[in-house]
């Protein structure tokens, strides 16, 4: 019998045991869960927090990406202005450059074509000058004789000789 004792339930045991687990645990829900629970909540509002702050961050940082590529949009359309003004630029004055060079040698054709024909008409009038002393030096010397065939020959040798030594 001595091992029955040993495996017997005692009721009044078994009751103690359920109120003292009973007691622990309101006493720990009244004093722990409550701070336990405020800590917890403490940390989601500080976990929501962060993530309010990142999302805003990310806000920011899209907004300013979003604000750098306008810009950079503007600033790429602006010098694509600035080239094409300085090309347009550059166009109109290579043109003038050449429009001023063109009148610059018409200008010196021209003055260079005066020239020539001054020089012309005065190589004419020499020539014609000659001419006339010749004709008047062989008109003299005619006069002063009669000439033969071979005097004449003689004179018109002499007359082309003279013209090219003076010429």
């Amino acid at each position: 019998m001595q091992t029955l004792e040993i495996i017997s339930v005692n009721f009044w045991q078994i009751l103690i045991s359920l109120l003292n687990l009973l007691l622990i645990f309101f006493i720990l829900k009244k004093f722990l869960w409550k701070p336990v629970k405020k800590v917890m909540a403490q940390r989601q509002a500080a976990v929501d927090e962060q993530y309010a702050a990142a999302d805003e961050a990310r806000a920011k940082a899209e907004a300013d990406r979003a604000a750098y590529e306008e810009a950079l949009a503007g600033a790429k359309a602006e010098a694509k202005g600035i080239v094409e003004d300085a090309t347009v630029a550059a166009k109109r004055r290579g043109d003038q450059i050449v429009a001023e060079a063109e009148e610059k040698a018409d200008r010196l054709v021209r003055q260079a074509q005066s020239e020539a024909e001054l020089e012309k008409q005065k190589a004419e009038n020499e020539v014609k000058q000659e001419i006339v002393d010749v004709s008047a030096l062989l008109a003299g010397k005619l006069l002063e004789r009669e000439i033969s065939a071979d005097d004449h020959r003689t004179l018109i040798d002499a007359f082309i000789n003279n013209i090219d030594d003076n010429g």
